[in-house]
Parts: C-alpha cells; sequence; structure tokens
C-alpha cells in the first residue's frame, strides 16, 4: 500500500476529499492531509484526522488551538520536508485558483505549498475546483499548462451547475475518477522487481454467456463475472498488459484493461482467437454455456394454449479444448471449473484433457465459493508426474482479490519455468 499526501485548499470541494480520505484509508494506503488556511473555513482538520488517524498539517508553526492539527510540539518531529520524503503520491483536491498559481511560480507560504515545493519526485496531481470564469481565464489555463511541464497530472473539472450559481467547467471532478488516476500513477511508479507480470501479455476471460432462444429469452447461467475481472485487476496490478474477454455482467471495466464485450459462447471463442496467439499467460475464468438452441426463432415463441415444447440443442465451441490444442511450448494455460460432484475427479479429467497447466475448480455447495460471492474456497490442480495423478492443493476461503492474486503469481512461477 502507498502513502498518500492529499492537499486541501479553500473551495466548497472540500467535502469531496473527505471522500478520498476515507477512501483511501479503507483501501489500506496510509493517508496524511495538509490543508490551507482557507480550506479549514468549509472543513475542520479534526474530520481528516477522524478519517485517516493521523493529526492534520494544519499550520507551518503550529496553531493556538489543538482540534486535530499539528501543534507547535510537533513541528520539528513533522514538517513539510519529512512528508515530502515520505509521501509516495501528491494530490491536491481540491485545487483553487490560488494555490494553482502559488505551484506554477514556485510560492511556499504554508505548509501545503512548502509541502509541494519540497516533493521534487514522484507522481502528483492536481483536481481544479473554481468558478467557470476563473477556470477559463487565460492565466489559469497558463498555470495549469506549466504545472503540466512541471510534470502535474491534472484530473480535468466536470462541467455543470456551480455552487455560485454559474453553470460550466470547473466542478471538481468526482471522487471515485481521482481514484483512479491516483491509482494508475502508483502502478505506473511501482519498482520493477514488484511486477512479477512486466512485460507479460495476459488474456482473462469472464462472465457468463447467454444463448438466445427468441428475440426475447435466452438461455444462461448465475455467473457475474467478479471472479475473472478480479483476475484482470490483479494481473494488470502486477505489470501484465491485459485483455479481459467479458460476457453480459454489471461489472464497470477495469481501468487500464482492454475489454472485449461478448455475448453468445460463439463471440467469446471468435474474442479468444484473435488475441490468444499474442498471450503469454491465459485465464479461463468465464462460466460458458455449454450448449446453444439449434434453431432460434426470429419472432418471439408464442404459448397459444400449449403445454410444452421441445428446444433441440447443440453444443458450443469448447474454448479452453481448444486453446490447450493450440497452444505454443511457451504459452501458460489456467482453466476454471465449477462442480456440484465429484470435484477432484471431474477436475483431474479436464486438467488432463485440455492440456492445462493448472486447474482451479469449486463446488457450488461450498459455502462462499458461488456464484455472485465476494469470496471463493477452491481445489487448485498442476500436472504430476502422470496424468492420471495430479498435484492437488485446497486453499482456504479468501476474497476473490487476493485468489486472484495468489493464482496469478503461481501462474507467474510456472510460466518463467517454461
Amino acid at each position: 500500500m502507498a502513502h498518500i499526501l492529499l492537499g486541501v485548499t479553500g473551495s466548497i470541494a472540500a467535502f469531496k476529499a473527505c471522500h478520498l480520505a476515507s477512501d483511501w484509508s479503507r483501501q489500506g494506503h496510509e493517508v496524511r492531509v495538509a490543508m490551507t488556511a482557507a480550506a479549514q473555513e468549509f472543513v475542520t482538520p479534526l474530520t481528516f484526522s477522524s478519517l485517516t488517524h493521523t493529526r492534520t498539517r494544519a499550520a507551518m508553526f503550529g496553531s493556538r488551538h489543538d482540534d486535530g492539527d499539528v501543534a507547535a510540539t510537533d513541528t520539528l518531529r513533522i514538517n513539510h520536508v519529512t512528508d515530502a520524503k515520505w509521501a509516495d503520491l501528491l494530490v491536491i483536491a481540491p485545487a483553487s485558483a490560488n494555490i494553482i498559481a502559488k505551484i506554477a511560480c514556485g510560492i511556499a507560504d504554508d505548509q501545503l505549498t512548502s509541502t509541494v515545493l519540497a516533493y521534487d519526485e514522484g507522481p502528483k496531481i492536481l483536481c481544479p475546483a473554481m468558478n467557470v470564469h476563473m477556470y477559463e481565464n487565460a492565466v489559469t489555463q497558463r498555470n495549469l499548462d506549466t504545472c503540466r511541464k512541471l510534470g502535474w497530472t491534472i484530473v480535468e473539472p466536470e462541467t455543470g451547475m456551480l455552487a455560485c450559481g454559474d453553470a460550466g467547467k470547473g466542478r471538481m471532478e468526482e471522487p471515485a475518477v481521482i481514484e483512479t488516476a491516483a491509482a494508475r500513477l502508483l502502478r505506473a511508479c511501482r519498482p520493477l522487481d514488484e511486477l512479477p507480470l512486466h512485460g507479460l501479455h495476459v488474456l482473462v476471460t469472464a462472465g457468463p454467456t447467454r444463448e438466445p432462444l427468441d428475440p426475447v429469452r435466452y438461455l444462461t447461467n448465475h455467473s457475474t463475472g467478479k471472479m475473472g475481472y478480479a483476475l484482470a485487476e490483479q494481473a494488470r496490478d502486477m505489470g501484465a498488459r491485459v485483455t479481459l474477454v467479458s460476457g453480459p455482467t454489471s461489472l464497470d471495466a477495469p481501468d487500464g484493461v482492454d475489454v472485449v464485450r461478448v455475448t453468445t459462447a460463439q463471440e467469446m471463442f471468435d474474442a479468444v482467437r484473435a488475441d490468444f496467439g499474442h498471450a503469454d499467460i491465459t485465464v479461463m475464468a468465464a462460466a460458458v454455456g455449454d450448449f446453444r438452441p439449434a434453431n432460434r426463432s426470429d419472432e418471439k415463441i408464442k404459448k397459444n394454449g400449449r403445454a410444452g415444447i421441445t428446444v433441440e440443442f447443440t453444443s458450443n465451441p469448447d474454448i479452453l479444448a481448444w486453446a490447450g490444442g493450440h497452444r505454443r511450448d511457451d504459452q501458460t494455460i489456467c482453466g476454471f471449473a465449477m462442480e456440484t460432484q465429484d470435484l477432484e475427479a471431474n477436475a483431474a479429467r479436464k486438467l488432463a484433457s485440455k492440456r492445462c497447466d493448472m486447474l482451479v475448480a469449486n463446488d457450488l455447495r461450498t459455502p462462499g465459493a458461488g456464484f455472485a460471492t465476494d469470496t471463493n474456497v477452491v481445489t487448485v490442480l498442476t500436472p504430476g508426474e502422470r496424468p492420471d495423478s495430479p498435484r492437488i492443493a485446497h486453499w482456504d476461503k479468501m476474497s476473490k482479490e487476493d485468489l486472484a492474486a495468489k493464482v496469478l503469481t503461481e501462474l507467474a512461477m510456472l510460466h518463467t519455468r517454461r
């Protein structure tokens, strides 16, 4: 987790900075907050101290008040220089026109601007928030251009109704967008020894498929795509270039991941075939429908008093089997399997027949391992000395994010041995 220094300046958007401090703290980052005097007219230092469990940097030389800010007795131990050295990422949100002008001119006349001047390396983000006319002023635009040249990433403000009653560009971007930008910069600055998948292309499939019966109805399953999306995000965080082939889900596309959206098993097969040759590691986590209606009705099938209908099904392409049959020696393949009985025997057969390097299997009826959960309980199989004797490991219940990281760490090690 990272050390994030959050600068807060005088703007009504300061309340959004509270969300940032809270979210980053809950995600496991260490957060320190430095506030200008104007910012304290909108939100108290105590608010940020409570959210981050760290005393807020509110004055250069201490304060007459003890409401959560750094007191005079702390100034030698905690100051702008040590904060600048401590931080992995500097974010100023909201960034007023005044603070942007000071940064552009190198002015250091308070705790925050002095910290900014001492922070000479590392990623840094400005999130402007001001009246539309102030934002569009040529001086502000010049100052923003100067900040860009100084290495600042600018998260552009939104367009909409502003607190002053004017409408236009100037409203600070929402916390989720700022957090995405921060995560992207932190990933880009990670050392290579922390990125076991650096330089590799990882192909992931996720979600269900839908096989239409008529224009209204389709055959599908209960997969939500959570496991596959967690794998894609973790592969990205471990340094890989990631392609995610996703069936229909309600999940947002992961930032920094190439997403190919499909609906049917045939569409997923076509997408995998198009990208498989470029992949170093392929992880098939999608719940692909095994069968589809042999004939799709062009019109809605009407009941018309019938007691029932007969539908003929035909097999869908076996994507994992195709990948196993067309793999190169330098490619690594991992499959997923959900079973309701004879988990190890069925998984072992699938591991061998699909020519996988790893198979991750779970039982639908195991608590914490079914569809639509945030956790999983899996049995992991890898080839043994004989095809009928795979190595089997039982992993305890964990979050899908933790499982994704563990699976990809194992696959990275397998790939290096190829």
